[in-house]
């Protein structure tokens, strides 16, 4: 799909520089792009390539000295990236429309205006399924589930027994919503399971990627809040309570009961235990293990995740250890 420079600059609000008539046919990396491409640049460490790329025009942020290219420049942009990138590529048609013939619907369950059911997927009995939402192939629904309108479920995603799901939420590949959270009663013969009866609850306008696992509560909801985003291979266990517009990257795990306050950020392969809670806006660096509740506001890192500050100076003392043991060696040698 070809547009011009000076169109996609309007569609974002930008500042154009140069030819508004330059053709944009397609989006690529700034170290690979060619003509009729458009790129970008957010972070710094690429600003380098600004000088050989071969791209037809570049998104830049603003205060930028460059005018080799035709360019829209913006306060942010990753986000008037991410618009020019719907343009360039619109959503396409789901696999199929309607009720494939070889899907399987109860007859209790309702089906909105435009809903999609693809081949060899299963709809529970007294589900309801909102208008406009797109159920790929091969994917199960159990009883009572509750999907929104304008929803999108990828191709092998489980949706068990009672789970309810807003608009505009979308489950990508292999995720399992509502699987037993995970609760054992020890006793003198060996272990108990404790029934899991509860549920798991998705606000509007979230978007779960492949393999991941969210289980329901041991007794009441495990809850999701609008607009986060969930990156692939997260493990969420019974009654998390997450808030709004978080983002979890690739597999973090958050044990039972944990509390997520809105706009918190966990990087890859945070772990966090049970019955802790994290205010609003905290933010927990990669590979860190959380063992005690944050206070909103705060940046934590390492394991055990402390103040960020505080690792980095505990950091920085190991690293001279050594050299330290050796100043005490010699200490003692002398004495």
């Amino acid at each position: 799909m070809s547009v011009t420079l000076k169109e996609l600059a309007e569609l974002v609000g930008g500042r154009l520089s140069g030819d508004g008539l330059t053709a944009i046919n397609a989006a690529a990396p700034i170290a690979s792009a060619g003509e009729g491409d458009i790129t970008f640049v957010a972070n710094k460490k690429y600003e380098k390539y600004l000088e050989s790329t071969a791209a037809s025009a570049v998104v830049l942020s603003d205060g930028i000295a460059f005018d080799r290219l035709p360019a829209i420049f913006h306060d942010n942009p990753y986000y008037a990236f991410a618009l020019i990138l719907d343009r360039l590529y619109p959503e396409k048609e789901p696999y199929s429309r309607g009720i494939d013939p070889a899907a399987r619907v109860a007859d209790s369950a309702i089906l909105g205006n435009g809903v999609s059911v693809g081949a060899l997927s299963f709809v529970g009995e007294k589900s309801v399924i909102g208008d406009n939402s797109i159920i790929s192939p091969q994917v199960f629904i159990g009883r009572e589930v509750q999907i929104g309108g304008g929803c999108k479920v990828y191709p092998r995603v489980t949706i068990l027994d009672g789970t309810k799901i807003g608009d505009r939420v979308t489950l990508h590949s292999g995720t399992v919503i509502g699987s037993d959270g995970f609760g054992y009663a020890s006793h003198e013969k060996g272990l108990k399971k404790v029934s899991q009866v509860g549920w798991v609850e998705i606000d509007d306008e979230v978007e779960i990627g492949a393999n991941v696992t969210i289980d329901r509560g041991a007794l009441g909801p495990t809850r999701v809040g609008r607009g986060t985003k969930i990156d692939n291979l997260v493990q969420i266990a019974h009654n998390v309570e997450i808030g709004q517009d978080c983002i979890i990257v690739a597999q973090v795990g958050i044990s039972g009961s944990t509390k997520l306050g809105n706009g918190v950020i966990l990087a890859g392969q945070v772990g966090l235990v049970g019955h802790i809670e994290l205010g609003d806006g905290v933010m927990v660096g990669a590979q860190s293990g959380v063992s005690r509740s944050i206070p909103a506001g705060k940046r934590y890192f390492g394991y055990p995740a402390r103040e960020i500050m505080e690792t980095k100076r505990i950091e920085a003392s190991l690293r001279k250890l050594p050299e330290l043991l050796k100043r005490v060696k010699a200490l003692e040698e002398k004495s």
